[in-house]
């Protein structure tokens, strides 16, 4: 977060382990969690009359906006969502298994690895690429 708010745009180590010798990709997917909330946090939220709500707050005063129609139509818009990190009470996280964030990350890693299928690589950009390999390929003897 700090690095974030000093006008950082690379945030180095995401999926590494042991001092960078060990690559993760559960710890990859948490990092990318973790990137994706301060992203979130840094990028603000908008002020305006309609998330400012005045209006509700002279309709509502002193009490509860739970309930209220603006904090259901907008609470999502605020929050950060994240697909690891488990906000649910203790007795609800252990009724849908109790599994902890790396337990998380490791099913959604090999979620991703059984059924990602990539977009296929532009044949000019394959093209560039390969001259680039063959040439490093006869410049370094390979």
């Amino acid at each position: 977060m700090l690095a974030a708010q000093g006008g950082a745009n690379l945030i180095y180590g995401a999926g590494m382990l042991e001092l960078g010798m060990t690559f993760d990709l559960a710890q990859l997917l948490i990092d990318a969690e973790i990137f994706k909330m301060v992203l979130h946090t840094i990028n603000g939220f908008e002020v305006n009359e309609k998330t400012l709500a005045l209006d509700v707050i002279k309709e509502v005063g002193v009490g509860e906006y739970l309930s209220h129609a603006h904090t259901r139509e907008n609470f999502k818009k605020i929050l950060s969502n994240s697909e690891l990190i488990d906000r649910q009470g203790r007795s609800a996280w252990e009724v849908s298994g109790s599994k902890n964030m790396a337990e998380k990350a490791y099913e959604k890693a090999i979620h991703i690895l059984e059924t990602h299928t990539p977009d296929p690589l532009d044949p000019k950009a394959a093209a560039v690429i390969r001259k680039i390999v063959e040439d490093a390929e006869v410049e370094y003897g390979v």
